[in-house]
């Protein structure tokens, strides 16, 4: 049955012939693609230009005269941004507009659990749904390749394949209630101070190996709707307009079919933008980024300056038609979706699934037993009646600041709040420690508690020193946050050290009670001078709404930590291959306009640059300690020739040795023994979390394909196996791998 889909003039007509005259007949019976070249044959050339470029600073025209409602974006891989002024970017002064606050992607990553990664991005659609939000600019999948990167904490870790195992899900939730996930920064994307001008120049092989697999998987697994073109240059060109990312790899190889959607002012170039592969213009005033004139939006790139090349012959409809088509597609799969769901904000579910989240991703570094405890860990701490927290962060929102993934929440538990709830009983003291960051508010969003600070620092420390001396345990909530230069978009880290006086306060604390718990607060590793005498060390990640009851419930015991660590945490910044080759972050060309930042190290980036130089890092990926006690079996595996046609199936068995329920997360690395090219010593390649009550043993089994043994072939552009010997090495960590099976790949 045919559906009338009238403009408001339709609706005001007062003769059955005017009305006959504007109807747009759109048959809901035809196939998507059928009434997209219906759509596509009815629009004007005006038309097909408005909607390929943006109207405000965060939505885009739909084509009203026939029934295709504007489409919206919003930042938020960890939230729905709160709204901004139609060409502003100050607070709209909403009031329906706050959010639940999910952990950040760096925590998701650390839960090593696809199925929670299904549940953030079902959750995270459910509230952009209620705020009518048709687009959500992320999940972030860029590589960690430097623990200096700025944007680090938004994305999935430093391992192309535990990355592509957590985007697919979670791309896949997002778009099962009709929301489009918009997957960036694509690609290459790991500078943050100067990402306007970075060219980087990477060989084809760590292109593909290492930087666009999760990406691919986004697009071909998790069948993205959306992707977002990346502010840096790859060979010389932005990546919102690159031919070779966009019209070859993206478009062509993968056979994307959705919507390149430009960073906001990451268009420089009107014929670059119409011949290379970007199909939106998103930005802010005349150039995408800074300067305005009236009718900014008119002049983007791909609006007037576009449509006058057409009218004046230099160009057909044939690109533009294409992108529109893109555009349409996407309207159908988002704002013309009639079957999508309907959203709710805020609600119970969505804060158990941020909890839920916060709590398998916080990783326990270190827990030693001590002395003075009779031999016994530190955590899970055992009801002490005195307790002292120290650092900003237990009293900082991290919810707030950071770039575009600020967020307005509706509530975010401090670890102060969170530590004072759980431990009622006990005496729970706090002291500043250290002062960081004073600023009050961030985009319009008031920080909470106030953050104004008028004693010197030799005071702070002489207060945490004399306070903690009377403390049966010492709880120091420090690390990064989300100000300039440290985990904050557009700005990298000028250091790998722990900013302000957090060593000083540490190490003062420690000369009267070794009984200190360091709870690390950020999205990057640290150099962490002291941690030989710190007997605690827990990684908590920025955890969104849920913060402080989350920390909270692991430091007590009621939850047993199973995060792991998602990249490798350096002991220096000369264990990474970035620094180590001295390629980051580059060099200026001599007219200042770009820098040119070749990746020296390869294919060697986090564990692989490490294994093969034989570094010890400070924590190496995939680290993660329990409560509880876990002991791996023997592995076996089903057949020991493998061929390109067949799996491999490896089973171990886990047993619980301890004595409380917990989860352990086993991991699949794969080791070439014989190669004629160079290869790293070894690859994550499976993974499967596993929860067991104690004294129970589990069969876990990891299942590859040849597809696990290939690598990129520069030579022929295609993804090669060779023949020969391989070993699958099994364990709980990078460093951790007490099982292996050999076998033939045939």
């Amino acid at each position: 049955m045919k559906k009338f889909i009238m403009s408001a003039l339709v609706i005001g007509a007062t003769t059955m012939a005017q009305a006959q005259s504007l109807p747009v007949y759109l048959d809901e019976s035809k196939p998507i693609e059928q009434r997209i070249d219906d759509a596509l044959s009815r629009m004007t050339l005006e038309e097909k230009i408005a909607v390929i470029h943006a109207q405000s600073k965060f939505s885009s025209p739909g084509v009203k005269r026939l029934g295709f409602p504007d489409l919206w974006t919003d930042d938020g891989p960890h939230g729905v941004r709160p709204d901004v002024l139609w060409d502003e970017w100050e607070q709209a002064g909403q009031t329906n507009d706050s959010c639940v606050a999910f952990p950040a992607l760096t925590c998701l990553a650390a839960t090593w659990n696809p199925q929670l990664a299904r549940l953030y991005g079902e959750n995270l659609a459910e509230e952009a749904l209620y705020r009518n939000k048709s687009v959500m600019l992320g999940p972030g999948v860029n590589i960690y390749r430097t623990p200096l990167g700025g944007r680090n904490f938004e994305y999935m870790g430093e391992d192309p394949w535990l990355a592509s195992r957590m985007v697919v899900p979670y791309v896949q939730g997002l778009q099962s209630k009709g929301v489009a996930a918009c997957v960036k920064h694509y690609a290459l994307n790991n500078d943050e101070e100067y990402r306007h001008q970075v060219n980087v120049i990477v060989s084809d092989r760590a292109l593909h190996e290492i930087y666009l697999p999760a990406f691919k998987a986004a697009v071909q697994e998790g069948g993205a709707w959306s992707i977002m073109g990346a502010y840096n240059l790859y060979q010389g060109v932005h990546n919102c307009h690159n031919a070779t990312m966009l019209n070859k790899i993206l478009k062509k190889d993968w056979g994307f079919d959705g919507v390149v959607i430009s960073d906001w002012g990451g268009c420089h170039d009107t014929e670059e933008a119409i011949n290379n592969g970007l199909d939106l213009e998103f930005g802010s005033w005349t150039n995408g980024l800074s300067e305005g004139t009236s009718n900014a939006y008119d002049n983007y790139y791909l609006a007037v300056p576009y449509k006058k090349l057409i009218q004046q012959g230099k160009y057909t409809t044939k690109e533009l038609d294409e992108k529109v088509r893109r555009v349409l597609r996407l309207f159908y799969r988002t704002t013309m979706n009639r079957n999508k769901p309907y959203g709710f904000l805020c609600s119970e579910s969505h804060y158990q699934t941020a909890l839920k989240i916060a709590q398998e991703g916080i990783v326990l570094l270190k827990n030693e037993k001590m002395k003075e405890l009779k031999g016994g860990s530190l955590l899970p701490l055992q009801q002490p009646s005195r307790i002292l927290v120290v650092g900003e962060n237990a009293i900082k929102m991290m919810t707030v600041g950071g770039g575009s993934s600020s967020l307005k929440a509706q509530k975010e538990i401090l670890p102060l709040d969170g530590i004072k709830a759980r431990f009622a009983d006990a005496e729970v003291d706090y002291v500043r420690g250290y002062v960081g960051d004073t600023v009050q508010s961030y985009n319009g969003v008031k920080v909470g508690r106030s953050l104004y600070e008028t004693r010197s620092q030799a005071e702070l420390t002489a207060e945490a020193v004399a306070k903690a001396k009377e403390a049966d345990v010492v709880i120091f909530v420090g690390g990064l946050n989300k100000s300039d230069y440290q985990d904050c978009e557009g700005h990298d880290r000028k250091s790998y050290d722990l900013p302000y006086t957090q060593n000083e306060v540490i190490e003062a604390i420690l000369k009267v009670n070794p009984r200190l718990v360091y709870v690390n607060i950020s999205g990057n590793g640290a150099t962490l001078p002291w941690i030989k005498k710190v007997p605690a060390v827990v990684q908590a990640w920025f955890i969104g709404s849920e913060a402080g009851e989350a920390i909270a419930s692991v430091l007590a015991g009621d939850v047993n930590p199973s995060g792991k660590l998602p990249f490798t945490w350096y002991a220096s910044l000369d264990q990474c291959g970035a620094h180590a080759t001295g390629s980051y972050p580059g060099t200026w060309r001599e007219d200042y306009k770009i820098i040119d930042e070749e990746y020296k190290e390869g294919i060697y980036v986090g564990y692989r640059y490490t294994d093969a130089k034989k570094l010890k890092p400070l924590f190496a990926f995939g680290h993660g300690l329990s409560y509880t006690t876990f002991k791996l079996g023997k592995a076996t595996a089903n057949t020991q020739h493998l061929t390109p046609n067949t799996q491999i199936t490896f089973t171990v068995p886990v047993t619980n040795t301890g004595k409380c329920a917990g989860s352990e997360t086993v991991q699949l690395y794969i080791a070439a023994k014989q190669s004629k090219i160079d290869r790293p010593v070894k690859e994550l390649k499976a993974f499967q979390k596993v929860y067991l009550q104690p004294g129970e043993t589990k069969q876990v089994t990891l299942t590859i394909g040849a597809d696990a043994l290939n690598y990129y072939d520069e030579a022929t552009s295609n993804w090669c196996a060779e023949p020969g010997k391989y070993e699958a090495l099994i364990g709980t960590a990078s460093d951790q791998l007490p099982t292996k099976c050999t076998f033939q790949l045939n």
